[in-house]
């Protein structure tokens, strides 16, 4: 077995490039990308402690060469046919897989965050991810805000008239923690929202944000500041979306 297929199948548990970054064998350039982009983000070296580093480089170093071959349509062609590799057209040893990685992805701006919520708030995307948070939280109104891209507080009421829509045509279950939520817990949250969008003012000082960026945005900046771990972060989510899927199976818990 050539050595990038034994490396697979000890650090990813497969040794079929495919299933390595869980797509089909006609996916195309795109899909590739974008699978590729969103596992990357999840194995990243920068991501884990220093005790994990190494492994994680090595995942990291794998997973390139496997994207850079099957990027290749000579060599996917022949591989699909062989299912061998050819590691010296493939891939080289020294290639600096995080600047490649870089240049295929580029950086997430302010503005790249403004044009995906105005594309993603009230889409089908979003109402997917809305009831997907509801079933996963089993109607913690908390967990739901948290899990939903781009949602603020504000977006509470809208999100209790789909919802409630959707129990009355038995779309969704009725969850207790929904339907009857204590108001304790609705008054925790005003007030934390309250605290965030005076957070978000400071932080818009701090970045040196203008006028014409509102709460919203620092608010993502400062998301991204304090929530670092894997795809807990909310860029990670947004920049999973941008290259690739929903990406957002992330560590939440209910009631957070």
């Amino acid at each position: 077995m050539a050595p990038l297929l034994e490396a697979c199948k000890e650090l990813f548990g497969t040794n079929n490039l495919f299933e390595v970054l869980d797509v089909d064998k006609n996916a195309n350039e795109n899909q590739l990308k974008k699978a590729y982009h969103k596992l990357s983000l999840k194995i990243h070296p920068d991501r884990v402690d220093d005790g994990e580093k190494e492994m994680a480089t090595r995942k990291f170093q794998t997973l390139g060469k496997v994207y850079a071959l099957l990027s290749d349509k000579d060599l996917r062609a022949v591989y699909i046919e062989t299912g061998e590799v050819d590691e010296e057209s493939a891939v080289t040893e020294d290639r600096d897989w995080d600047e490649y990685w870089r240049l295929l992805f580029k950086k997430i701006d302010i503005q790249d965050i403004k044009d995906f919520e105005a594309k993603y708030r009230e889409s089908e995307e979003e109402m997917n991810d809305l009831k997907q948070a509801y079933l996963d939280g089993e109607g913690e109104m908390n967990y739901i805000l948290n899990e939903v891209l781009c949602c603020t507080y504000e977006d509470e009421g809208r999100f209790r008239g789909i919802i409630e829509k959707w129990i009355e045509e038995d779309e969704v279950p009725d969850f207790p923690n929904f339907s009857e939520e204590d108001k304790k817990k609705k008054n925790a949250r005003k007030r934390k929202a309250a605290a965030e969008a005076k957070e978000a003012q400071q932080m818009k000082k701090e970045l040196g944000l203008g006028d014409d960026m509102d709460s919203l945005k620092a608010l993502i900046q400062k998301r991204n500041k304090s929530r670092e771990e894997g795809m807990d972060s909310f860029l990670d989510n947004l920049a999973a979306k941008y290259g690739g899927g929903s990406g957002k199976k992330k560590g939440s818990k209910k009631g957070k």
